[in-house]
C-alpha cells in the first residue's frame, strides 16, 4: 500500500531529480538456478522449496539439482536440507547458512553409483556454504497454514474528495492551532500540512502556499484564489532566520498556472485526483473495471455499478464517487481475487483477503528484524528530552502510564521507567535516566491496546541469550503496519485507525511545540513489508526545521517539518530515506538506516550485529551482485567459507517433489526425470481444473448472486475465489509460488530503486495528494 503526498515546496522537484540521478546497487538476487564448480565437476541447484520455516530461523527445504561430473553425463536429483537463516528486511534478502544435508535422492540411478554421486553432491555444499536469496521468493514458497493474531483496528472511512482538475488537500490536524509571529501582524496555523498564514486583524485574510503559488482565502474551507499580493509583514518573516525555508517563496513568489482546487479537512481524508475526465479499463476474466488516469486504487464492479476504493489497506465502497462510503473489505466481490497478478491493477491483490499475495504480505509482516545490542554503547547514547518536567498519562485498560511531553516512548511500570528507542528497550529508576539496556521486557507492556499512541512498542521484544548477549527484535507493527483479520482471510493495514490527539505546549516567549502522534490510517507513518519502504504522511512546517516531498516527515523533539529533504537535529536525508516518526530514525530500502543502524551502497548479509553501527559488515561477510564478463548474471556471497554464484542454464526450471522426483515444464506439459531421461506425465487433472474454473466463471455471469455465495464460501475455507493455480498438482503449485515470488521480488527492487512506497504503487502526480 502506498501513500501519495502532495509536493509541498518548489525545491522538491530538484531534490527528486538529484535522487533519481544517483546510481543504485544491483539486486541481491538476480535469479536462479545457482552454480558451483570444483575439481569434481559442476553442480547446478535450483531455487529452494520450503517444507518448514521454524521461528524464521531454521529452514527445512528441498532443491532440485543437476550434477555434471567431470568427463561424465548429467545426473538429476533432489537434495533435502536444513539451514539457519538470517533475514535482512531492509533489502528483502535472506542468508542461508550452516547447511546440513539430510538426504540426496537420485531417481532411477543405478544403486551401485548412488554412494559416489551422493558424496560428490555433498562436496559442493559443505556446512560452511552460504546462499543468499530474495526474501519474497522464500516467503512465496512457505505454507501459510496458521492464522496469525489480528489487531482490532478501526475502519471508519476517511473523507474522500474527487477532482478532475489539479487539486491539493489542506489538512489541519484537528482544530486549527494558531500562533503569533512576534513583531508582525501575522500568525500561522501550527498544525497545517501546508504553510498557512493569517492576518491577526482580519478573520478573512488567510494565505496558503501550495508549493507553486500563494492563495488567499476567506476561511480555511475556502474559497481560495490567487493572492494578488502578500501582506507587507511577510518580508519580516522571510528575513527572520527561524523562517529561512520560507524566504524564497515569500521574496520571490511565482504563480505557475491556474490555482488548484483546495480541499480542506481536519480529520483523515483522501483525494481521488483524475487527470481529466475519469477513464476506466476492464480487467480480463472479471466483471471489474479500474480507473486508469488516477494514482488512486479505484474500481467499479460492473454488475452493481458500485465503486471500490483502497485506502491504507482497507476497502471502501459507495454507489457514487460522492459517497457515502462504507468499509467493505469483508464483503469484496469474488472477482477481486480473480484480478490477474500481471495486470496493472494486480498490485491490490496484497489487500484482497484470501489471495496468495495477501498471505505473503501477512507472513512478511511477522518476520522480525533482529540485532545483538552493544549494551554499553547503546545505553550511553540513550537520551530523553522533555518539555519541562516529565508528564505522564495513564494508558487506558492497564496499570501503566506513558510520557506525554517527549517524542520518545517512555512507559512507567510500577516504579521503573522503560524507554523504547530505535527498536531497543532501556530501563531506569528515573524518568530522566541514566538508562541501561534492558535484559528483558515486562509482559504487562504487551497488554497496551491499539487505542494508545504508544501501542507500536508492543512489536519490539528483547531478551538475553544463553550466551549472555541481548537481542532486540521488531516486526512491521513497530513501523505502523498491522495484521487485521476478516472472515475471508487476514490482510495488512496501515495505521491502527485510532486518532491520537497531538501534544501541544506553549513556552513563554516562544513558538508552540506541536508533536503529532501517528494517527488513523497511517498519518504519521506507514511501513509496507511487501516493499520494505517506510513513508511518512505528516508534513507540517514552522520556524525551526523542515521536510517533505514524496514521503514527508514527522516533527521530532519539538521541531517542525516541510521541504524536499528532511533536515533538523538529526541531520538530513533525501526523499528516499524517509523519516520514521516512531523511532526517530531514517529508513529506506537502499542507502539509509533502519531502527538499528545505517548503511551505504552495500548490503549486509546477516542483519546488523549491533545497534548504533555504521556501514557494517559482520563476520559472515558481505553480499553483493556482479555481472560476469561473458554477460551471465551472478550474485555472490563473499564469506570466510567460500563463494556462491548464480548462473543461467539451458536446462529449464526444475522442481523437487516430496517423493524425491524431479519435474520440469517443457512448454507443452510436465516431464519427470528418471535415470537419464525425461518422460511426459499426465496433466489431465490440471486441464480439468482449468475447465472447471472457466465454467464457474461463465455461470457467475448467469447467476451472479449464487456464484458470489459459492466463491465467498470457498474463501472462508481458506481458498482464493480464483485459485490462479491449476490446483491439483504439487509441481503446479510450486511453479506458481516460484513465479509469484520472482514477480514480487522484481516489484520490490523496482520500488526500492524508485523510492516509491507500496506494492508497485504509482507515484505522486498531478498535484493531488492523500492524508491519512
Amino acid at each position: 500500500m502506498k501513500i501519495t503526498i502532495t509536493l509541498l515546496l518548489a525545491i522538491s522537484t530538484l531534490a527528486a531529480g538529484n535522487l533519481a540521478a544517483k546510481s543504485t546497487p544491483p539486486p541481491v538476487d538476480p535469479g536462479w538456478p545457482r552454480q558451483r564448480t570444483n575439481e569434481q565437476g559442476t553442480l547446478v541447484y535450483y531455487q529452494p522449496q520450503v517444507d518448514e520455516w521454524t521461528n524464521f530461523k531454521e529452514l527445512a527445504f528441498r532443491m532440485a539439482f543437476s550434477l555434471t561430473p567431470r568427463g561424465g553425463k548429467e545426473i538429476v536429483g533432489v537434495i533435502e536440507l536444513q539451514a539457519q537463516t538470517d533475514v535482512n528486511m531492509d533489502d528483502h534478502s535472506v542468508l542461508l547458512r550452516d547447511f546440513k544435508i539430510n538426504e540426496v535422492k537420485l531417481p532411477g540411478l543405478d544403486p551401485a553409483k548412488t554412494s559416489q554421486v551422493d558424496q560428490t553432491v555433498r562436496s559442493f555444499l559443505p556446512p560452511g556454504h552460504t546462499v543468499v536469496m530474495a526474501l519474497d521468493r522464500l516467503v512465496a514458497t512457505v505454507a501459510k497454514s496458521e492464522a496469525p493474531a489480528a489487531v482490532p483496528v478501526q475502519n471508519d472511512p476517511p473523507v474522500i474528495f474527487v477532482s478532475n482538475t489539479p487539486a491539493i488537500l489542506l489538512y489541519v490536524d484537528g482544530d486549527a492551532v494558531k500562533a503569533d509571529i512576534p513583531a508582525t501582524n501575522l500568525g500561522f496555523v501550527v498544525n497545517s500540512n501546508f504553510p498557512l498564514f493569517f492576518e491577526k486583524d482580519s478573520e478573512k485574510a488567510n494565505y496558503l502556499y501550495t508549493g507553486q503559488q500563494w492563495l488567499k482565502g476567506a476561511s480555511l474551507g475556502g474559497p481560495w484564489a490567487a493572492a494578488p499580493k502578500l501582506p507587507a509583514d511577510m518580508t519580516k518573516v522571510a528575513n527572520d532566520p527561524k523562517w529561512e525555508q520560507m524566504k524564497k517563496p515569500i521574496l520571490s513568489p511565482s504563480a505557475k498556472g491556474k490555482p488548484p482546487t483546495v480541499f480542506y479537512a481536519n480529520k483523515p481524508a483522501e483525494v481521488i485526483l483524475f487527470q481529466g475526465q475519469a477513464a476506466y479499463a476492464n480487467i480480463p476474466e472479471t466483471q471489474l473495471s479500474y480507473a486508469t488516469n488516477t494514482d488512486a486504487d479505484l474500481f467499479v464492479f460492473n454488475p452493481t455499478k458500485e465503486f471500490y476504493f483502497l485506502s491504507a489497506g482497507r476497502w471502501f465502497k459507495a454507489a457514487t464517487l460522492q459517497g457515502p462510503w462504507t468499509y467493505s473489505t469483508p464483503e469484496l466481490p469474488p472477482d477481486f481475487a480473480r484480478i490477474p497478478s500481471d495486470s496493472p491493477a494486480g498490485r491490490v491483490l496484497v489487500s484482497v483477503p484470501g489471495t496468495d499475495e495477501a498471505k505473503d504480505a501477512v507472513l512478511l509482516a511477522q518476520i522480525p528484524t533482529t540485532v545483538e545490542v552493544d549494551q554499553a554503547k547503546a545505553a550511553a547514547e540513550a537520551k530523553v528530552t522533555y518539555d519541562g518536567e516529565p508528564e505522564f498519562k495513564p494508558i487506558q485498560g492497564t496499570s501503566l502510564t506513558y510520557a506525554t511531553n517527549t517524542s520518545e516512548k517512555v512507559i512507567k511500570v510500577g516504579d521503573v521507567y522503560y524507554l523504547c528507542l530505535n527498536g531497543v528497550w532501556f530501563m531506569s529508576a528515573n524518568a530522566l535516566g541514566p538508562w541501561t539496556t534492558a535484559q528483558s521486557v515486562p509482559k504487562v507492556i504487551y497488554s497496551i491496546p491499539p487505542s494508545s499512541p504508544v501501542y507500536n512498542v508492543t512489536y519490539v521484544t528483547q531478551s538475553t541469550t544463553p550466551q549472555g548477549t541481548v537481542q532486540a527484535s521488531y516486526t512491521a507493527g513497530y513501523l505502523g503496519t498491522f495484521i487485521t483479520g476478516v472472515a475471508v482471510g487476514a490482510i495488512i493495514a496501515n495505521g491502527s485507525g485510532y486518532y491520537y490527539p497531538p501534544y501541544y505546549r506553549y513556552p513563554v516567549g516562544g513558538y508552540p511545540i506541536y508533536r503529532p502522534y501517528p494517527t488513523t490510517y497511517g498519518v504519521g507513518a506507514y511501513y509496507n513489508p511487501a516493499t520494505g519502504t517506510v513513508g511518512v504522511g505528516r508534513g507540517v512546517y514552522g520556524p525551526y526545521a523542515g521536510a517533505a516531498g514524496g514521503t514527508a516527515y514527522n516533527p521530532y523533539t519539538g521541531t517542525y517539518a516541510r521541504g524536499a529533504t528532511a533536515y533538523g537535529p538529526y541531520g538530513s536525508r533525501t526523499v528516499a530515506q524517509a523519516y520514521n516518526p516512531y523511532t526517530g530514525t531514517y529508513a529506506a530500502t537502499r542507502q539509509g538506516s533502519n531502527a538499528y543502524s545505517s548503511w551505504g551502497q552495500s548490503v549486509v548479509s546477516n542483519g546488523n550485529k549491533s545497534a548504533y553501527t555504521q556501514h557494517y559488515s559482520n563476520a559472515n561477510g558481505t553480499v553483493g551482485s556482479i555481472q560476469g564478463s561473458q554477460g551471465g548474471a551472478a550474485v555472490g556471497a563473499s564469506t570466510k567459507y567460500g563463494n556462491t554464484a548464480a548462473a543461467k542454464t539451458t536446462n529449464g526450471n526444475m522442481y523437487a517433489t516430496h517423493d524425491g522426483n524431479v519435474y520440469k515444464n517443457t512448454g507443452s506439459g510436465w516431464s519427470s526425470y528418471n535415470n537419464g531421461s525425461w518422460n511426459s506425465v499426465n496433466s489431465s487433472a490440471s486441464s480439468r481444473n482449468a475447465q472447471q474454473q472457466k465454467q464457474s466463471y461463465q455461470s457467475s455471469g448467469a447467476n451472479q448472486a449464487a456464484a458470489q455465495q459459492r466463491a465467498q464460501s470457498s474463501q472462508r475455507s481458506g481458498q482464493s475465489a480464483q485459485s490462479r493455480s491449476s490446483g491439483s498438482s504439487e509441481v503446479d503449485r510450486a511453479a506458481q509460488n516460484r513465479q509469484r515470488g520472482a514477480s514480487e521480488s522484481q516489484r520490490f527492487q523496482q520500488a526500492s530503486r524508485s523510492g516509491g512506497g507500496g506494492a508497485g504503487g504509482r507515484g505522486a502526480g498531478g498535484g493531488g495528494g492523500r492524508r491519512r
